[in-house]
């Protein structure tokens, strides 16, 4: 069964009462339902798949994986031989990636459930520190696994799309994406999912100005 990222009425609300247009679109757009993977260690995997190919490639090779090893767990990944991985479609440089994250959370390096205790700064400091693992892929782990509530990423090109077509500028600066952080926080993150809308082409009417239209 399908998970999604949970929010509701406290966090609609606040991000209502601080932004006249992030209201309007969350009044236009109703709940945005975006699919979570709760078990970290098989959303790590998942990100390493989807890293520079595109999304339905991703489906895909994730999909040939799901059923020749079942479940994705670091046992299963460890006990993989890198031929049959790569044989799904994997570089060789993902495979890498792979069997270091699950050697590492056999031996009790990479200790999962420790994470999810730490806070966000240091969640994602510990996430980047796996290999393959950046801070755009440890902000998206934060979101659609653990569910953070504030989160959102600079490194995304969707969310300052997002930003860019919602305030009507043609660059988002780190300046200025601080300044559209301070205001969502704490719920940084459900507003992330209707920039990711936006920038998707949910709103009709909302172009980018970067794009000169």
């Amino acid at each position: 069964m399908a998970c999604y990222f949970q929010y509701g009425e406290k966090e609609i609300a606040h991000l209502t009462a601080r932004d006249k247009r992030l209201a309007a679109v969350i009044k236009a757009l109703g709940p945005v339902r975006r699919e979570v993977m709760p078990d970290l260690f098989e959303a790590l995997i998942h990100a390493i798949v989807g890293q520079q190919i595109a999304t339905r490639a991703q489906q895909t090779i994730w999909a040939r994986m799901r059923a020749g090893l079942g479940a994705m767990t670091p046992q299963a990944i460890h006990a993989a031989r890198e031929a049959d991985l790569r044989a799904f479609g994997l570089s060789s440089r993902k495979v890498a990636y792979m069997k270091a994250a699950a050697a590492r959370a056999l031996s009790g390096e990479l200790d999962m459930e420790a994470l999810r205790a730490l806070p966000d700064d240091a969640l994602c400091a510990e996430l980047s520190r796996l290999p393959g693992v950046g801070v755009w892929t440890a902000e998206m782990l934060m979101t659609f696994s653990l569910q953070r509530p504030n989160v959102i990423s600079y490194g995304d090109l969707a969310i300052r799309r997002g930003l860019r077509m919602l305030y009507r500028h043609r660059v988002i600066d780190r300046a200025r994406f601080e300044k559209y952080r301070r205001r969502y926080a704490p719920y940084a993150t459900v507003a992330s999912l209707y920039l990711w809308a936006v920038a998707g082409g949910a709103v009709a009417g909302l172009s980018d100005p970067a794009s000169g239209k």
